[in-house]
C-alpha cells in the first residue's frame, strides 16, 4: 500500500479539525500506520486552521512537503489558494464554495481576493461544493465538515471501510442523523 496524505485546511470553528480525527479513526480501525499533525493558527479568532493527515503501511513523519498532499478539503475557498503549494500537481482539491471575512478584511486592510476558486481550477483536479448550503439544506450549517468529509472518502475511494459506523462511535447521538446525511450528501455531490 503507498502512503496517502490529506490536507485540510480553514478557518476556526469550521471543524476541519473534527474531520480530520474522524479520518484517522478509521484508517485506525483498518490498521492503517497514521500520522496526524494539527496547526491551530488563532483558531479561536476565526483564524486558519490546517490539519495532515498521512498514512500507509509504515508512516514516518505527519508533515507534508510542498507538492507532496494527494487531496486537500479546503473548507474556504481562500484557506485552499493559501495551502495550494502543499497540493500534488496531479492532486485533487475539494473545495467549499464559501467565502469568510477575515480579520485583515473586516477591518479593510487588505480586499477578499475574488477569483481564489478560478486560481485553483486552473491548476488543480477540483470538486467545488456549497457545502454550508447542502448542509443548511439537511438542518444544520454545522455539519457542512462531514459534507466535505463524504466528498473526500468518494474522491479517495475510501470505500473498504464502513465511515458510517466511525461517524456513528464519533458524533454525539443527538446530531447522529444529521451528520450521516451529511455524510452521504458529500458523497453523493462528488460521485
Amino acid at each position: 500500500m503507498e502512503t496517502k496524505r490529506v490536507l485540510f485546511a480553514g478557518v476556526g470553528g469550521q471543524g476541519a479539525i473534527l474531520a480530520a480525527k474522524i479520518l484517522v479513526s478509521g484508517l485506525t480501525d483498518a490498521g492503517y500506520d497514521i500520522k496526524m499533525s494539527e496547526v491551530h493558527g488563532m483558531s479561536q479568532r476565526g483564524g486558519s486552521v490546517s490539519t495532515q493527515v498521512h498514512w500507509g503501511k509504515k508512516v514516518y513523519s505527519p508533515l507534508i512537503g510542498t507538492g507532496a498532499a494527494d487531496v486537500m478539503v479546503a473548507f474556504e475557498k481562500m484557506e485552499a489558494v493559501r495551502y495550494a503549494d502543499l497540493l500534488k500537481p496531479e492532486g485533487i482539491a475539494i473545495i467549499n464554495d464559501y467565502s469568510q471575512e477575515t480579520a485583515t478584511t473586516a477591518a479593510g486592510l487588505c480586499e477578499y481576493p475574488g477569483n481564489c476558486l478560478e486560481a485553483m481550477q486552473a491548476h488543480f483536479t477540483c470538486f467545488a461544493l456549497k457545502a454550508g448550503e447542502l448542509a443548511i439544506g439537511l438542518g444544520s450549517a454545522k455539519c457542512m465538515n462531514i459534507v466535505l468529509f463524504g466528498a473526500m472518502t468518494r474522491v479517495l475511494a475510501l470505500d473498504d471501510i464502513d465511515w458510517e459506523a466511525v461517524i456513528r462511535k464519533t458524533v454525539p447521538a443527538k446530531f447522529l442523523e444529521l451528520n450521516l446525511a451529511a455524510y452521504r450528501t458529500g458523497r453523493n455531490a462528488v460521485g
